[in-house]
């Protein structure tokens, strides 16, 4: 497939139904944002600067790992991003591709790109919670976990999902593996231009498979660096921990600055969480606490209050038995945890609460 310059519009590209060249789409734009909703405004302002002379365009990360910041990133690099996602799920011109991601963040620009640069048909709705989706079909569309789980009676009609940004729950994580045939989970960041990387959604979970022309390595604490000359001039090397089961697949195991070392034991909390995950509703995650033995102790964090003490330890119980390794050393409970704008639990402020109390 011949890559296309970044300001070429595909001419089978469409918006809700209607073609539009370059010229009607700087219109669009303009009608978004002078008319629109607050989802159209956002949409409209990024058209505007994908449209102009500019190499490069400004993206906001989400602040997942860290304080948002703002980032240059090449649009060429953006383009080359789309067409590998076309090739990888077999995309074809005049596909139905849903946008129902906020624009504000790079998943919801590269779906805009796709469609522009592979000719898509893209129906946009608003980035709700629950979407209403009777009656309608799709052949591809991307969404966050929380957006799958309360959109699951309709997710059938869907192609092929895309399910990102935040870990899967267990139960959504079964749901999707008896519902969806065609449903991944996707492994990427601001700074690799979404996806590098997905694995079929299934239980246990699977491995994640890189997309084509992505090389990957670990520095010396194991954390993931991804070679991807198509999407940035210098390796990109990441806080995640991995193992890599070979050139084209790897493990992940979770956050560098998450991981807790006790008592000379290394616990990556992320897949603690995905195992708990399978008998716990309720929000929560691990962190750890100063101490004078152990170095660092394990404690679990739950949304909710002590009233479900019970079943918060038969759950630990259930889990991990009788390896105390994982268990915690205290439970604490907070009415609310703090979450980020795109619908993450937000560790750094939750345990900057628990420091105040």
């Amino acid at each position: 497939m011949k890559i296309p310059h970044f300001s070429k519009i595909h001419n089978r590209f469409k918006i809700n139904g209607y073609h539009y060249n370059q010229d009607d789409l700087t219109q669009v734009a303009y009608n978004f944002i002078k008319e629109g909703a607050a989802f159209e405004e956002v949409i409209g302002v990024f058209l505007l600067d994908w449209l102009d002379a500019s190499e490069t365009i400004t993206i906001q990360t989400s602040g997942s790992t860290g304080q948002p910041k703002k980032i240059k990133v090449s649009k060429q690099a953006m383009v080359h991003s789309a067409v590998r996602t076309g090739e990888f799920f077999d995309l074809q011109v005049g596909d139905r591709a849903l946008l129902c991601l906020p624009v504000d963040y790079i998943a919801g620009k590269m779906m805009l790109v796709r469609a522009m640069i592979l000719g898509l048909d893209l129906i946009i709705k608003a980035p709700k919670t629950a979407l209403d989706l009777s009656g309608q079909s799709f052949d591809f569309c991307a969404m966050v976990p929380l957006q799958a789980q309360k959109t699951l009676p309709y997710l059938s009609q869907i192609k092929t999902l895309l399910i990102g940004g935040a870990p899967l729950s267990f139960d959504l994580r079964q749901a999707l593996t008896k519902i969806h045939p065609n449903c991944f989970e996707t492994y990427g960041m601001t700074e690799t231009l979404t996806h590098i990387a997905v694995a079929k959604i299934n239980y246990p979970p699977q491995p994640f498979c890189l997309l084509p022309e992505i090389n990957i390595t670990t520095d010396s604490d194991s954390a993931l660096i991804v070679d991807a000359p198509h999407l940035s001039d210098t390796p990109i090397h990441t806080n995640d921990i991995v193992n890599i089961l070979s050139e084209n697949e790897f493990q992940l195991l979770g956050r560098k600055n998450n991981v807790i070392n006790s008592g000379g034991k290394k616990l990556f909390p992320e897949q603690l969480e995905q195992q708990l995950g399978t008998a716990l509703a309720v929000p929560f995650f691990f962190a750890s606490q100063a101490d004078v033995d152990l170095g660092e102790r394990l404690v679990l964090l739950v949304e909710g209050t002590n009233a479900i003490q019970n079943n918060i330890e038969t759950a630990l119980q259930d889990v991990f038995g009788l390896d105390k390794l994982f268990y915690p050393k205290e439970i604490i409970y907070f009415n609310t945890f703090t979450y980020t704008a795109s619908g993450k639990i937000d560790r750094p402020s939750t345990l900057k609460k628990l420091e105040a109390l």
